[in-house]
């Protein structure tokens, strides 16, 4: 009796250690995603929840939404280490590359260029013709938003007086209800919004062609983990049911119906070292 007892306590035991085994994994395999906001905040959750429902579905990880009011709020989220995914190209200056964030993957867009627009019927035809003038964009870490066409504005000598409006259609709206006469611009969401909004733009400038933004991987995040989001990712336009997720995201909005992830490394960025080697510390 005694042996048939300590036989159950054993047994007992070993199940308890497999369930909190089992428990500590699926606390280890849930991560959070940080993507980038391209867009108002409803509408970013529209892109991205369904993807990386797929994803960690696929996967066999659980990711998590994790955005803030604006990019910049966003970011400083992945600045605090509370993020392990990223979709960004916020961390590509000199001091974040030390943060140990790998990429691994891009979507199939077009290089961007960073813009300053204008609507088409303006009677500005010239950045010279800004100097002074209140002009949007979406904010702080915006790199094709903010960054790249204020670094260009400083670099001419023309002052502008700055208007961080939170993402790239907050921006659009300033500028067509005319509390500013001009905004930066990312030259992908600038189509998208045309094609979404009926809106006609005036490009006043436009910067050479950077790579989309990246997804990326934090280095405390096991490689296995890594590897099996990476591919649920990559492979998604492989699946039937991963590519009709990708058209009805795309078509939310406004974005090419054929968009998907492919591999991608750090060479692919280069074009951002670029830009950093000159561009204002303040800007990094």
């Amino acid at each position: 009796m005694k042996r048939w007892v300590h036989a159950l306590a054993a047994a007992i035991a070993s199940v308890s250690l497999g369930l909190l085994s089992a428990v500590a994994h699926a606390q280890q395999t849930s991560y959070n995603f940080s993507p980038v906001n391209q867009y108002d905040i409803n509408l970013t959750a529209a892109y991205w929840n369904p993807i990386i429902a797929y994803v960690s579905e696929k996967s066999g990880i659980k990711l998590n939404l994790k955005i803030g009011r604006t990019s910049a709020d966003t970011t400083s989220y992945v600045l605090a280490k509370e993020v392990e995914f990223v979709f960004s190209n916020h961390l590509f200056s000199p001091e974040r590359e030390q943060l140990g964030w790998k990429v691994f993957g891009r979507r199939t867009t077009p290089p961007v260029n960073g813009q300053i627009v204008v609507p088409a019927d303006s009677p500005i035809t010239s950045i010279a013709q800004l100097k002074g003038q209140e002009v949007a964009f979406a904010g702080p870490e915006a790199f094709y938003i903010y960054k790249v066409p204020y670094a260009h504005l400083l670099s001419k000598g023309i002052d502008v007086k700055v208007v961080f409006a939170g993402n790239q259609n907050a921006a659009l709206a300033q500028l067509f209800s005319g509390k500013v006469v001009a905004s930066g611009g990312n030259s992908l969401l600038l189509d998208e919004y045309s094609r979404r909004e009926g809106k006609k733009f005036r490009v006043l400038w436009s910067s050479d062609p950077f790579t989309d933004l990246a997804l990326m991987v934090s280095g405390k995040v096991p490689e296995a983990d890594a590897r099996k989001v990476a591919s649920a990712f990559i492979d998604m336009n492989k699946d039937a049911r991963g590519r009709e997720i990708l058209h009805q995201v795309a078509k939310e909005v406004g974005m090419p119906a054929d968009a998907h992830f492919i591999p991608a490394t750090a060479a692919d960025y280069v074009s951002y070292k670029r830009f950093y080697q000159s561009a204002p510390v303040s800007l990094h």
